[in-house]
């Protein structure tokens, strides 16, 4: 919890002094079973999750990461193909496209939203491209109505990254259940968070269901019967209990994170930053509330200095990234993300953060960038 003055960029403290004995009787609940693998509370949160998207079927894995990597295989993709995503995003993104054999191709962003561009996706598209991997960063839906319409016209498959956009909708719908797949991560400072790596996969399609199942669990069809090579990539049941009992409060806790995006809005009205845009159509769940200044270096020192706990999400693109040297691509390919990375600023978030916390917060950002 945030002492002495101090105020950090995530307070997961003040989350679990709120729900203390819900998470405890959780954990509790497991140990008591011994069932620690899969089981009952595996399936009983993917159950809940999937009734909560509206989709069919949700399917628990280890981690945001793994959730990107058997999404891309039960596709089929694999060496020779591409995959079109955005250069703004953590590195998990395009890992898990390389990590299948196939090639990340990247597409410019929006400069207001952060998230990709769908004209510049569709004329990213080449003979070679299989699916589209948006990410709805920060919290905000991309523009997926324009997006399907662009992989449907080409024959692509849509895996959404929905790795910071729990609870999030765009025109009504949830992020997670437009695409024909979907990836979540539940690490620990996401909107929807365990206590530890966690992630889910989400789709209406039973046969892509079917055999991500028996992927995250090496391929298994029976106890030591193995259809196909597999994965060691099963969501903890711990991790499970801890998501089901956090579930139930999660439309509450996003409401708390608008509520404190509105407020930072007010506060830095007419200060020298570039607050989030939200598009009219979205509801945007806020993980990060990200602001944009030149003056971006200087100001991180500077909140650092007074206690206030600030990040940068993501200072390096992803094609100018060490690993992808080899894809040839140079400063100047995508100069909207390169833009981004260079000005992105994220201030403290999370749903308890209150009104003196964030009044302190805007404080200090005018009184280095007026």
């Amino acid at each position: 919890m945030a002492t002495n003055n101090h105020i950090p960029l995530v307070d997961l403290q003040v989350q679990y002094d709120g729900m203390r004995a819900e998470i405890d009787n959780a954990i509790q609940r497991v140990i008591d079973n011994s069932s620690f693998i899969m089981g009952p509370e595996v399936q009983d949160f993917e159950a809940a999750f999937a009734r909560y998207l509206g989709v069919s079927e949700a399917i628990g894995v280890a981690s945001g990461s793994a959730a990107l990597q058997l999404a891309l295989l039960v596709c089929g993709i694999g060496p020779g193909d591409e995959v079109i995503t955005t250069p703004h995003t953590f590195f998990a993104t395009a890992e898990a496209i390389s990590q299948v054999g196939a090639t990340p191709v990247f597409a410019d962003i929006q400069a207001d939203t952060y998230n990709l561009d769908p004209e510049l996706v569709e004329n990213a598209i080449t003979p070679h491209t299989r699916a589209i991997i948006p990410v709805h960063l920060y919290g905000q839906p991309a523009d997926m109505l324009e997006i399907m319409a662009v992989a449907r016209r080409h024959g692509l498959k849509v895996i959404e990254d929905a790795a910071q956009a729990h609870g999030a909708t765009h025109y009504g719908r949830l992020a997670g259940g437009i695409g024909d797949l979907a990836c979540f991560s539940f690490f620990p400072s996401k909107n929807l968070g365990c206590y530890g790596d966690g992630g889910m996969v989400t789709t209406d399609d039973p046969d892509l269901a079917a055999r991500l199942r028996r992927l995250r669990d090496h391929g298994r069809t029976g106890k030591y019967e193995h259809a196909e090579v597999g994965w060691g990539a099963r969501l903890d049941a711990l991790q499970a209990a801890i998501l089901s009992a956090k579930l139930r409060h999660l439309d509450e806790w996003n409401t708390g994170r608008r509520a404190a995006a509105a407020r930072y809005n007010a506060l830095l009205a007419g200060c020298d930053v570039v607050t989030p845009a939200e598009r009219a159509y979205n509801c945007h769940v806020y993980y990060c509330y990200v602001i944009r200044t030149p003056k971006r270096d200087g100001l991180f020192e500077e909140l650092a200095a007074r206690g206030i706990g600030a990040g940068i999400h993501y200072p390096i693109p992803l094609h100018l990234q060490p690993a992808y040297k080899p894809l040839g691509l140079l400063p100047g390919a995508f100069p909207v993300s390169e833009a981004a990375a260079d000005s992105v600023l994220s201030l403290p978030m999370y749903p308890e953060i209150t009104p003196e916390q964030q009044s302190i917060v805007a404080a200090a950002i005018k009184a280095f960038v007026g």
